[in-house]
């Protein structure tokens, strides 16, 4: 049986603030039996119904995906599990009027977004049982969930987390389906780009419920596999993942973005990390950030301190509306001063991170 436990915990989404746990359960208590089953033909005809249409029933592509795209398949795969687990709780908190979780207004408002978010929960369990149904049909085993602490304690930090980790698929989709035409692996192109304006369709509304304009960029921020897989961590009871070690991808030590909010202007902001010694720390680290569809920013390190395993520095941030720093920004302590083309680029350098940043 798998099982996935999902604690949702009151703290901000950018500090780290000791909390009590204020809900957990058991995917069992929700009703349906994903994903504790390996084919759930039964369930699949509800979820489909509730997700308002169906898995692909194209046929498989006819050679098996090479191994870097098998790669990325899972981590598709384990990032849909992740917001399953979070929509569910999500889902339930709402319904259940749990305490943060009440829907203000008239009764349809409310009953509009338990809608939505069944929805965005049946489909997020199509996306798994696609990527997942790739993979074992090819001879492979299925990524299984993980347990789970998601840092919200109220409906609008929960769908501002929910905005923050889609901004993060958005862009690291854009990296999987290029490897997917550079590998040679143009068949599962298709798919996983529908999958693409679903999660903008998904992040649309997240940020009208927030009060933002539905399109927070024209070429939104791109990033990559190891930067995806080292953020869903942080959500990640450790030790709790049967598959995390049967994904060859890099996991980066935290960055801890310690200013917030963040204003829409020039600063220098506050970040942290956890170091092993004080021999992990280098002089020459420097701060980058990835934006929008642009060449990628080298800021300098400055006021480092360190006490104990714990490193605070501070770094420019240089925003400037027409040209840097709108939506979403990926931070990456880097030990290069140098220049970078590329997020790839940026990750092959990165020593901690990454740091997630919105400015809208």
């Amino acid at each position: 049986m798998l099982v996935s436990r999902v604690v949702l915990i009151g703290f901000s989404w950018f500090t780290t603030v000791s909390a009590i746990p204020v809900f957990s359960f058991n995917n069992q208590a929700t009703g349906d039996s994903f994903p504790q089953v390996a084919n759930p033909s039964n369930e699949l005809t509800n979820i489909s119904v509730q997700a308002h249409g169906t898995l692909p029933n194209t046929p498989p592509p006819a050679n098996s995906p090479s191994d870097n795209s098998k790669t990325s398949l899972k981590l598709i795969a384990f990032n849909e599990l992740f917001e399953v687990a979070f929509f569910t709780e999500l889902l339930k908190n709402i319904t259940n009027n749990v305490t943060g979780y009440e829907i203000g207004g008239a009764e349809g408002e409310r009953r509009f977004m338990i809608n939505a978010l069944k929805a965005v929960k049946a489909q997020e369990e199509l996306h798994v049982l696609n990527a997942n149904g790739v993979l074992t049909h090819f001879g492979g085993s299925a990524i299984e969930p993980c347990e789970y602490n998601f840092p919200v304690s109220n409906v609008n930090d929960a769908i501002m987390l929910a905005q923050t980790f889609t901004d993060v698929v958005l862009g690291t989709l854009q990296d999987v389906v290029s490897l997917f035409g550079t590998g040679g692996d143009a068949a599962l192109i298709r798919g996983v780009s529908s999958v693409i304006g679903q999660e903008g369709e998904q992040n649309g509304w997240y940020r009208t419920f927030l009060g933002k304009i539905p399109s927070a960029l024209p070429f939104l921020t791109t990033s990559t596999r190891e930067f995806a897989f080292s953020a869903i961590q942080g959500f990640v009871v450790p030790g709790s993942c049967p598959s995390l070690s049967s994904i060859d991808l890099q996991i980066f030590p935290p960055l801890n973005v310690n200013t917030s909010p963040i204003e829409d202007k020039e600063q220098d902001l506050k970040f942290s990390v956890t170091v092993e010694n004080a021999d992990s720390w280098k002089s020459d680290f420097s701060i980058t950030y990835i934006n929008q569809q642009n060449i990628p920013i080298n800021t300098p390190i400055k006021d480092v301190n360190m006490v104990g395993n714990m490193v605070t520095f501070t770094a420019n941030f240089p925003y400037n509306a027409s040209t840097f720093g709108n939506g979403l920004t990926l931070a990456a302590v880097t030990n290069s001063t140098g220049s970078f083309a590329s997020a790839s680029d940026v990750a092959n350098v990165t020593v901690f991170g990454p740091g997630l940043i919105e400015v809208n």
